[in-house]
């Protein structure tokens, strides 16, 4: 577990930290040359960016804002530092987001956490990842290339031909999403094909739930898994620890409170917020929408860079209540309004028929006025009423929701 990609895996604190300071003011340089971030960061000085406490004072991008952007703006949304003509691929992700990937070798960077799956050179990767539209299929495959690795595009669906062509092709890794190679073993046991070739698989795009390990474990599989997005790439990647994701060494992670830029403690659930560190086309503090949390420590394998707790749920907990749109932000905004307070929650329930508010608070003081003022800003900023209990701080699950929504249906 020590064979590493490159030396930057195993830096120390200082080294990284140093190596920040360089990288992070290059990366809001190069944003503020895109039209769409020359608003938002016109008056901050690049230069001063030098780490992560100076960058959470930045404001954050929304997928909402892309996609609004695009809108206004095509094709992509004056995101871009590199020309259209310039790009290698342009795609279209659910949303619609289109997003356009620069000429490189490696440019999502999926290389170190498919090293870390245990794929070396000359060894045959089978991607079942999509070519068309989504960047999927080109992030492993390329990833894979980028350590001399022929691949070969399956794609998804056709299950038995996949099974079949396995048998013949003899890869030795999977790539695609958690659930699907386990079919396409179990289709092979149906028609008596000899898979064994697979020894390893490396999964994304969907939950890796604790049967499917076993299930892999059982047949001599090391299987593993990465957090990555089409707008980012690799986020971070499993090693053979198998202790949380380790964050790749070409973004910066910050987990925030829902709804929010801020920062919350370590081991503290909120949302995942990357910005690229060595990107073409930057983003900065881009809000992935996902829950996680920093693990304490570092990894047993020897990689030191923080590690997060891989995919916990969606931060977008937005929901309707009485005909109105209740989103994180506002809690937030409620919260900001009474500083020295804990964590909050804001639970929408039902009685008698009707959409019921209660604004949860962590807070060691039990003052009525306070009741009476955070039931007043939670009013004035929703424009729905509720009510307010104040808790024991703690009392509130580590879970990231901001907004609970125990109705029915």
């Amino acid at each position: 577990m020590t064979n590493h990609y490159d030396g930057l895996e195993s830096r120390s604190a200082s080294a990284r930290a140093a190596a920040l300071t360089v990288a992070l003011p290059h990366a809001i340089a190069r944003a503020q040359r895109a039209s769409a971030y020359h608003d938002l960061l016109h008056d901050v000085d690049a230069a001063g960016v030098v780490d992560v406490e100076v960058l959470s004072h930045l404001p954050v991008t929304r997928k909402s804002e892309l996609i609004r952007l695009q809108a206004e703006v095509p094709p992509l949304g004056g995101l871009n530092v590199t020309p259209l003509r310039d790009l290698a691929r342009v795609f279209a992700s659910p949303g619609p987001i289109h997003e356009g990937v620069a000429a490189g070798t490696d440019p999502w960077r999926f290389a170190r956490a498919l090293h870390a799956t245990g794929l070396r050179r000359g060894l045959l990767l089978h991607n079942c990842f999509a070519y068309h539209f989504t960047p999927a299929g080109f992030m492993l495959d390329l990833g894979a290339r980028a350590l001399g690795c022929p691949v070969f595009p399956a794609g998804p669906g056709n299950t038995e031909a996949q099974a079949r062509a396995a048998a013949h092709l003899r890869p030795v890794c999977y790539a695609g999403t958690p659930e699907y190679l386990k079919a396409i073993l179990e289709a092979g046991d149906a028609l008596g094909l000899d898979l064994s070739c697979f020894r390893l698989g490396h999964v994304t795009g969907g939950a890796y739930l604790p049967g499917l390990r076993s299930f892999y474990a059982d047949r001599g599989l090391t299987v593993l898994q990465s957090y990555g997005t089409a707008d980012l790439g690799l986020i971070a990647y499993e090693s053979e620890a198998r202790e949380g994701l380790i964050v790749d060494e070409g973004v910066v992670v910050e987990i925030v409170r829902p709804g929010t830029g801020d920062p919350v403690p370590e081991g503290e659930v909120g949302e995942v917020l990357v910005t690229l560190l060595d990107s073409p086309d930057p983003l900065i503090r881009f809000a992935t929408g996902d829950l996680s949390a920093i693990l304490p420590g570092t990894s047993p394998c020897g990689r030191t860079n923080a590690r997060i707790r891989g995919w916990m749920g969606r931060a977008d907990q937005a929901t309707k209540v009485r005909g109105l749109f209740v989103r994180p932000e506002q809690v937030a905004e409620v919260m900001r309004a009474h500083p020295g307070l804990g964590r909050a929650r804001l639970v929408v329930g039902s009685a008698e028929g009707r959409d019921t508010m209660l604004l949860r608070v962590e807070t060691p003081v039990r003052d009525a006025a306070l009741v009476e003022s955070l039931a007043k800003s939670l009013q004035g900023i929703t424009r729905l009423r509720g009510e307010v209990r104040l808790e024991e701080p703690g009392a509130l699950p580590n879970d990231g929701k901001v907004i609970e929504d125990t109705r029915a249906g």
